[in-house]
């Protein structure tokens, strides 16, 4: 085994060459984890009624925001493919396709935020939290535009494999959000006391700081010049439409996941608000393990897309099961932090927090991390195969596979249980195991079916081109 290791480390798309991409994106997306693990801790000190609505607000926001992330976040496989086949000019137009995008993305928010009342009535959660939801997701569609122009410029950096600008743009603008966080919840440094309306404008003010950053990062002569990033603003309608139709698949698949989880959330709601702020204690605890495995399934699809690019097949295939080797043990380790002391997450939560209602969500929060103890290890193999996929194009099955079993499997019995049935938490987080466990191995199963191996993202005729060249 040590002699495997030795080879596989050195080897091309092998354990070094991946944690090279991987670990800036994985303290990226870390980064993330902690901006939103302080900005629950910040709310749960200020009140429990803003802890509990922070979730169902921030999740029913990000369902919106999904289907965009997910369409542009897919430039990141045309970046790796153009840099595979030879064609670094074809990377910046692909980016401002992105941007455009992103425009559009910020009239749907601004439309969506007037629904803010509309939606949360529907949901028909405790009064006492349902205007604090209404406003946190109210004031997030309005910062929708950054995130998504973000997006589509990171992977300017992810797609070529030069991720530490991603990091430190990621690491600047959290760093921001949680100072101007705890300003703007508690009314410190001269700032006015906003509450939970206040960690919703942190998170607005610090994605327009990260898209700024990374106008400017663009702006270097030699990007300029070698990979058209500001001569290829103009609009491209065949890139475009491309776009959509290899990265629409992949948005709404994301869209339709987050929607899946935001349901079996909102379905807990309907349990109690104990209910509801025991799920939100152990999702937030679970993306400290969750948002660094985005981060390695970007680095997996970036190898997968390049390789692809250069038609080295074989060499995806080994670069997937490096990602999945490095991601499985990763998520080994938080499953038995989760399992075997709970406690340890909890106890920033508790810094500031008592009461009987909270004590009582603690609890059963501590018995939810050990259902999520056990899933994230399949969560690890879904998230690494589904990457391996999407970096060569395999976004339709995707999308249509992801959506029936996470409504069959997750929100619909969901549904059933607490509508027609005495049921409790145990009862869906045990579908939402259920949901990854099955998820995990039918794409398992795809990814090893080996049909990916023929679908590229990019024109034929240059890759093509190319190789005929080479030879």
């Amino acid at each position: 085994m040590i002699r495997a290791i030795r080879s596989r480390w050195s080897a091309e798309g092998g354990y070094r060459e991946f944690l090279l991409i991987a670990v800036p994106l994985i303290l990226s997306t870390a980064s993330w984890s902690v901006q939103h693990f302080v900005d629950r801790v910040f709310l749960t000190w200020h009140s429990t009624e803003a802890l509990t609505a922070a979730l169902p607000g921030g999740l029913t926001n990000f369902v919106l925001v999904s289907l965009f992330i997910g369409i542009v976040s897919y430039i990141n496989t045309f970046v790796a493919q153009y840099i595979g086949a030879g064609h670094p000019e074809k990377v910046g137009p692909s980016l401002w396709q992105g941007a455009y995008l992103a425009v559009f993305s910020a009239g749907i928010g601004l439309v969506a935020a007037t629904w803010a009342n509309a939606i949360f009535d529907l949901v028909g959660h405790d009064e006492s939290i349902r205007h604090f939801e209404a406003d946190y997701f109210r004031i997030l569609c309005y910062g929708i535009f950054p995130i998504v122009l973000s997006t589509s410029f990171a992977c300017f950096f992810s797609g070529r494999g030069h991720t530490w600008s991603v990091f430190w743009v990621n690491v600047s603008a959290t760093g921001f959000n949680i100072v101007l966080d705890y300003g703007l919840i508690f009314g410190a440094g001269g700032l006015p006391a906003m509450g939970i309306r206040g960690a919703a404008w942190a998170t607005n003010i610090a994605s327009a700081l990260g898209a700024g950053l990374y106008l400017v990062l663009l702006a270097r002569p030699r990007y300029r010049r070698e990979f058209a990033t500001y001569r290829g603003w103009r609009f491209d309608p065949d890139l475009f439409r491309r776009l959509l139709h290899f990265g629409g698949p992949s948005g709404i698949n994301f869209m339709l996941d987050i929607l899946a989880f935001t349901s079996v959330v909102l379905i807990v709601g309907r349990l109690g608000t104990m209910e509801l702020t025991a799920a939100n204690l152990a999702f937030n605890i679970n993306s400290l393990a969750f948002m660094p495995l985005i981060g390695a399934s970007i680095a997996v699809s970036t190898m997968v897309g390049q390789r692809l690019g250069r038609d080295d097949t074989a060499g995806a295939e080994y670069s997937t099961w490096t990602g999945f080797h490095i991601g499985l043990t990763y998520m080994v380790g938080m499953a038995l932090a989760y399992a075997v002391v709970p406690q340890i997450f909890l106890l920033p939560y508790s810094a500031s927090a008592s009461g009987p209602e909270f004590e009582a969500a603690r609890e059963l929060a501590m018995d939810l991390l050990r259902f999520v103890a056990f899933y994230c290890v399949f969560d690890a193999a879904y998230m690494m195969f589904t990457a391996a996929l999407k970096g060569a194009g395999d976004t339709n099955y995707i999308m249509w596979v992801s959506v029936l079993i996470s409504f069959s499997v997750a929100v619909i019995p969901s549904y059933i249980a607490v509508t027609w049935f005495d049921t409790t938490a145990y009862v869906l987080f045990a579908f939402i195991t259920l949901w990854l466990v099955v998820a995990a191995i039918v794409f398992y199963l795809r990814f090893l079916s080996g049909h990916w191996k023929s679908m590229r993202v990019i024109e034929q005729q240059p890759v093509m081109a190319a190789n005929e060249a080479a030879s």
